[in-house]
């Protein structure tokens, strides 16, 4: 039998004291009318009210949280364990229209046992109108998130319940579609334990966080400080001083190449924790799914919003390297930010794509050709970085975008050189000369019109990681703001003319 958490959970009316501002929720819950009752229905009824002090199974209004208006939708548990019958289906759907309506974020906080069963198909079929709500809102451009709360099961967790464009959960909560008491009525044995818990749907890239509710302020503060900020709403930012209109030269392409694997050298990581403002990391694909290999965030360059997808440099004690679950969970992030309406920033920095038998049958090769789809169409402001390492089909997949940034020794290659070397010749004596022939460095790039701007390292990243990190940002946060003013359809046919004319600047 699955461990109960031993930390008191909250009902609704508490978890609004929680996480709004104080005195800022307003109701908006009309009288409900309940749908013909027996008697049976009717006493359940009545006892739900009277032991919750709750109407219906859900509250819904608005208030404030750090100072963000934001619609709330949060589940009564004690109230026929938080069940949705056709009242509180209609008491969600109003929310989260009128939401729609205002151009507010939701906040959901589920707690339930799924659809009441004492109203039959009809609840059952309820989450249907549920979820169309929730499409509309995301539609629109307005953030979703949800806050899942112990024990959220059945039907809710199938549709509003993991809909979320940030999806966080409460520690030790029952999760998941089957409550483990029908699992063993059904099948006659018991579910197994540990499985249907926040930290083990975390671990699989199912949601983003474990926070406990006092937490829960500060993730919605992050979160929509950023979603509210769309690049566009500020002063573009003037050119700096990286801004390069022809790029360094005296580097040969080998040279640059093994100045880019110092395993000293900034990465991703440090790039956000020094360059970057407001950062929400986010995790894993939302499919059961969570790759090492690629990280996923909400960021801040300069004021100017953007989703951040790039490469994981392996740690030390890592071998493993990017596989397809990092694609998808960069489709996740390429369909944020074209929902939101904010730019995508990626970050290149690969050895390249893992070659296995695993890699091969998770079908990387279409992952890449996916990822490649996504991004030359997409409609959002595109960035790109060459941070460092850019090999193979793995820096390829997140390269194609409206502009360009590339570090003074990072690189672009079909293969790592010595596989360029191994193709041909038979051997990797050759990776020096192949690469300075195939033209994967910078200077190359930035001629052949792949690179639009250029940062210098003085004299390379591995020994200037904080100022090499604050210039990439402040690199960033300039071609974010001067995006910002194009019209998307324009950005489109540009960066679709970019890659077809590529190779004809010189």
């Amino acid at each position: 039998m699955q461990t109960e958490p031993k930390t008191r959970h909250l009902n609704a009316t508490e978890l609004i004291q929680v996480v709004l501002d104080p005195d800022s929720f307003t109701s908006w819950d009309e009288p409900v009318i309940d749908p013909d009752p027996n008697d049976a229905y009717r006493e359940a009824l009545a006892k739900a009210r009277a032991k919750s002090g709750a109407d219906e199974s859900v509250l819904t209004g608005a208030g404030r949280i750090r100072g963000h208006r934001v619609v709330i939708v949060v589940s009564e548990f004690t109230f026929l364990a938080g069940s949705i019958g056709l009242s509180a289906a209609d008491r969600i759907v109003g929310a989260i229209e009128r939401a729609t309506a205002e151009g507010l974020p939701v906040l959901a906080g589920p707690a339930s046992g799924g659809t009441r069963m004492q109203e039959g198909t009809l609840a059952f079929l309820s989450m249907v109108k549920i979820t169309a709500a929730v499409r509309a809102h995301r539609e629109a451009g307005h953030p979703y998130l949800v806050y899942l709360r112990h024990p959220t099961t059945g039907g809710v967790m199938a549709s509003w319940g993991s809909l979320g464009h940030v999806t966080v959960a409460e520690p030790g909560a029952l999760l998941g579609f089957l409550g483990p008491r029908v699992f063993e009525a059904l099948y006659g044995q018991k579910f197994p334990e540990n499985v249907q818990v926040s930290e083990n749907l975390f671990n699989h890239g199912l949601i983003d966080a474990v926070v406990t509710p006092d937490q829960l302020p500060e993730i919605v503060d992050r979160a929509l400080t950023i979603l509210s900020r769309p690049a566009g709403t500020q002063t573009p930012a003037t050119a700096p001083a990286t801004l390069l209109t022809r790029p360094v030269a005296g580097t040969d392409a080998w040279t640059s190449i093994q100045i880019s694997r110092n395993p000293r050298r900034p990465d991703l990581r440090q790039l956000l924790a020094y360059g970057a403002q407001d950062v929400l990391p986010l995790n894993g694909t939302g499919e059961g799914e969570n790759d090492p290999g690629l990280m996923l965030a909400l960021a801040r360059f300069g004021g100017q919003s953007c989703v951040v997808l790039g490469h994981n440099r392996p740690r030390p004690s890592q071998e493993t390297k990017m596989g397809p679950a990092s694609l998808r969970e960069a489709r996740r992030g390429m369909r944020l930010a074209q929902e939101l309406g904010i730019p995508l920033l990626t970050v290149i920095d690969t050895a390249g794509a893992a070659l296995s038998k695993e890699a091969e049958e998770g079908g990387m090769a279409g992952e890449i050709a996916r990822s490649l789809h996504e991004m030359v169409g997409l409609r959002s402001v595109t960035v790109s970085v060459l941070l460092g390492q850019g090999a193979g089909g793995g820096a390829l997949a997140l390269l194609p975008a409206d502009r360009t940034i590339a570090a003074q020794h990072s690189w672009l290659s079909p293969l790592p050189p010595e596989g360029a070397s191994a193709i041909m010749y038979r051997s990797t004596e050759f990776a020096p000369a192949i690469s300075e022939a195939q033209g994967v460095n910078v200077a190359a790039l930035f001629a052949n019109g792949i690179v639009d701007h250029i940062v210098d390292e003085l004299p390379d990243a591995a020994r200037e990681g904080r100022a090499f990190c604050e210039r990439m940002a402040a690199a960033i946060a300039y071609e974010l703001s001067t995006l910002a003013a194009v019209p998307i359809d324009e950005l489109l046919s540009r960066r679709v003319a970019k890659y077809r004319g590529m190779g004809s600047r010189h």
